[in-house]
């Protein structure tokens, strides 16, 4: 990513499942995200969507836009 770049991040949301596949998942919200990402990155806008699954299920995704300030 060039500096001042922007990067677009989804994940599951707080409110998602704590598995998927079988497998333990990471849920975040904007600030645990911005956390994990490291200083040097603004949050520009986030988002909070619902996704139903082919069976039916709902899961709660997190989207974050984070831009570089290097």
């Amino acid at each position: 990513m060039a500096p001042g770049g922007d990067v677009v991040i989804a994940t599951f949301g707080l409110d998602g499942p704590e598995r998927c596949s079988g497998l333990p998942v990471q849920r975040y919200r904007a600030t645990t995200l911005m956390a994990e990402i490291g200083a040097g990155f603004t949050l520009m806008a986030e988002d909070r969507e619902p996704h139903v699954t082919p069976t039916g299920t709902v899961q709660q995704f997190q989207y974050c836009w984070f831009r570089d300030g290097n």
